[in-house]
Parts: structure tokens; sequence; C-alpha cells
């Protein structure tokens, strides 16, 4: 018997579908777990799309109980994943997994870019596993214009690259042969030559003249540091003197260009090799291309200061990828000395 005020075998409109929300019983539900949705109380519609995806309209308070053990996995291994999985090509913006750039020697993948290495990462590169020995660690850059913000920008470069000046000098093996090898560090003030990254150089030169070994130098630098003002100009001559003392004795001097290589280094003794290589991309020059631009009220050519340019030119004898850097240096070597 029908009771009062409602029709015989009539159930009450949308009583099954409040009921299959709450007991999960709707047909699109799935199993889902509606304890993470608070607000559905509230009234507020939840829109379930088939198996995979949930949109909740309105429903606040959504967490990982009400998501399967699948779903709940993943979110929690978004949590694990390191912040350094992956690296941005400096150059073309390319997101390269870290551990295959790494391999690669910092070389993207995509557009061949050569990142800037620090100075012992470099000599690690060229030489003989656990040979690099350093030179003249003490020497130590001094202030002799009292250039104002110079010892404060000196300090903060030396505890950034943990070098004392721009320039690391020693002695190594390459291929079991020994030598005389020196690299800059962009990283320590654009890797600006002063009056120690000068004194350095020369005596790499003098001790390779002294024990008849070759010489390598990397160059990676802005040139001379303004700071010093005479007194790091005064390094171009010091430096190209020793390159000339070494190569009368007939000695190889090498020199191997990466990005960038301009001004007062670039016009001295980086300039001066029996044979000059070059990485593939590297920044070239001794005046910047704006500043010739503006003067001389010329426009430059495309690439005009990259090494593919210079080698077109005639200014390197080889453009040679990082990964095959420590291999031609051997066999130049080899073939100059042996």
């Amino acid at each position: 018997m029908a009771k009062a005020g409602l029709p015989p075998n009539n159930p009450p409109k949308n009583s099954g579908k409040a009921e299959g929300l709450v007991q999960g019983s709707g047909s699109n539900l799935n199993g889902l777990n509606t304890n993470g949705l608070s607000a559905m109380s509230n009234g507020n519609a939840a829109n379930v799309n088939g198996r995979n995806g949930v949109e909740i309209n309105g429903a606040h308070g959504l967490n990982t109980n009400g998501l399967d053990a699948t779903d709940r996995a993943s979110a929690l291994r978004l949590e694990n994943i390191p912040d350094d999985l992956m690296t941005k090509c400096d150059n073309c913006g390319a997101l390269l997994v870290t551990k295959d750039w790494l391999r690669d020697l910092k070389v993207c993948a995509r557009c061949n870019y050569h990142t800037r290495l620090p100075a012992r990462e470099r000599l690690a590169l060229l030489t003989d596993d656990q040979s690099f020995e350093e030179w003249d660690a003490s020497l130590l850059p001094r202030d002799p214009l009292q250039f104002p913000g110079y010892e404060a920008k000196r300090t903060a470069a030396q505890l950034k690259t943990h070098l004392k000046d721009s320039c690391l000098i020693g002695g190594a093996r390459l291929d079991n042969r020994v030598l005389g090898i020196g690299a800059s560090d962009f990283g320590f003030m654009g890797g600006s030559m002063g009056s120690v990254f000068g004194e350095k150089v020369t005596r790499l030169l003098e001790h390779a003249l002294e024990e008849r070994m070759p010489a390598v130098m990397v160059i990676s630098t802005g040139g001379a540091r303004m700071q010093e003002g005479l007194m790091s100009l005064m390094q171009m001559a010091k430096t190209s003197a020793a390159v000339a003392r070494l190569q009368n004795a007939g000695l190889p001097y090498l020199v191997v260009l990466t990005d960038p290589s301009t001004a007062g280094v670039q016009a001295s003794f980086a300039s001066l090799g029996d044979v000059t290589i070059a990485e593939p991309g590297a920044l070239i020059g001794f005046t910047g291309a704006r500043v010739i631009e503006q003067n001389l009220k010329i426009k430059l050519p495309k690439g005009f200061q990259s090494a593919e340019f210079q080698m077109e030119h005639g200014q390197l004898d080889m453009i040679v990828p990082r990964a095959k850097l420590k291999e031609t240096i051997a066999q130049l070597l080899s073939l100059l000395l042996d």
C-alpha cells in the first residue's frame, strides 16, 4: 500500500543518483574512492570521465586518498625526481638529460654548443689521469691602482672558482709524454689577464724551455684586466717574448682557443702558437663586433669572429670537437717531436 503523499511504486526523484555518488555505484565511477572529495556534500558536481581521468568542479581537498595505488605511486615518484636530472642548453634552450650531457663532455647533442669548462676540468680532460701537478700556486694578484671594488670582485671570484687567479699552470703527461700546460678560467672575472696571469704564462713557457718540453695553453678569456691598467697591458709583451724564446729553441707551443678568446690575450701569446686549434663555435677576435660596426660604420658578415669564420679566412689551423682534442694534441706533439 502506498504511503500518503507518494504515488504507488514511484521512488523519490534522483534518489538512485544520490545513492550512487555515496556508495560508488554510479556506472562511470569505476571504483573511485570518494574519501578525498570533502566538498561533495555541498552539492558540487563531480564529472567522472572514463577510467583514467577525474574532473572535479568545485571540489576541495583532493589528496592521494582519492587515487588508486598506481596513481598514488606516480605522485610519490614525482617528489623523488632529483633537481639536476635535466640540464638546459645555454645556446638553443634544449632540455638535455644531465648524465648524457656529462657523458658528451658538456656538449649539446642538439646544437653542438660547447659549454665553457672551468680550468681544472679542462686540464683533466686534456691530460693523463691524475698526472697534472700545479706550478706557482702561491702567486696572488694585488691591487696596484687601488681600483674601486677590485678587491671585493677578486675575492668573490676566488670563492666561486677556488682559484687564486684566472690562470692555472703546471706539468702533466699526455699519452705518457711530459709537457707544460696551462688554462684560463672564464669564471674568474671573465678569464681576464692581470699581472699574475701574465707571470704564470711566462713561467710556464720558461719552465718548458728549461726542461726541454712542449707547452700547451688553453684560452678562455675576455682580454686584459682593466682594474690593473698598464700592469695588465704589459703582460702582452712579456708573454709574447717568452713564446719567441721557446720557439727559437725548437720546442712546440700549441694553443687551444675556446669560447671566448678575445682582446689583449688573443692579440698576444694566444695567436702565436705553432699550431692553433679551436673548439667549434668559439668566439675568437680582438674587438667586439658591435664596437667595430659602430666605429667603422659597416655591417659585419654573419658569423663574424666565430671559429668557423676564422678558419675560413686562414686564422686557424684546425677546428676540433672537444671529444677529439686530447687525441689530436697527442698526435701533433708526436709529429713535431718524434
